[in-house]
C-alpha cells in the first residue's frame, strides 16, 4: 500500500498551517499523489527511445519498409478503432498513436537530413 504521500502531506499540512484542517488538507493532497491523480498522464517519447523499435523495423530498413511498418502500426493502434471503449483505453491508444507518429517523424527527419 502506498502511504508516503499521505503521511508527508499530513505532516506538512499540520506544520505549515498549525491546525488540524491543514493536516486533513495535506492528507488529501498526499492521497492524490499516492493515487496518481496529480501525475501527468500523457506519455511523451523519451529521448533515448529508439524510433526503429517503436515501429518494429531494422535501422537499415528502406524507407518503403518503414512506410509500410508505420501504416501497419497506425492501423493497429489508431484511436478510431477504440472509439466505443472506455476513456482509459482511448487515452492509451492516443498516446501510442502519438508515439508512433513521433517515431516516424524522427526517422523521416533523420533520413532527409
Amino acid at each position: 500500500m502506498r502511504y508516503a504521500g499521505r503521511l508527508l502531506g499530513f505532516t506538512f499540512g499540520w506544520i505549515l498551517l498549525r491546525h488540524p484542517a491543514g493536516a486533513v488538507l495535506g492528507f488529501l493532497i498526499g492521497w492524490g499523489f499516492d493515487g496518481g491523480w496529480l501525475a501527468l498522464r500523457t506519455p511523451r517519447p523519451q529521448r533515448g527511445e529508439d524510433p526503429y523499435a517503436v515501429l518494429d523495423v531494422d535501422p537499415e530498413a528502406s524507407m518503403d519498409e518503414i512506410d509500410r511498418a508505420y501504416r501497419r502500426a497506425m492501423s493497429r493502434h489508431h484511436p478510431d478503432r477504440v472509439a466505443n471503449e472506455s476513456a482509459a483505453v482511448r487515452r492509451r491508444a492516443e498516446a501510442r498513436a502519438r508515439a508512433i507518429n513521433a517515431a516516424y517523424d524522427r526517422i523521416r527527419a533523420e533520413r532527409e537530413a
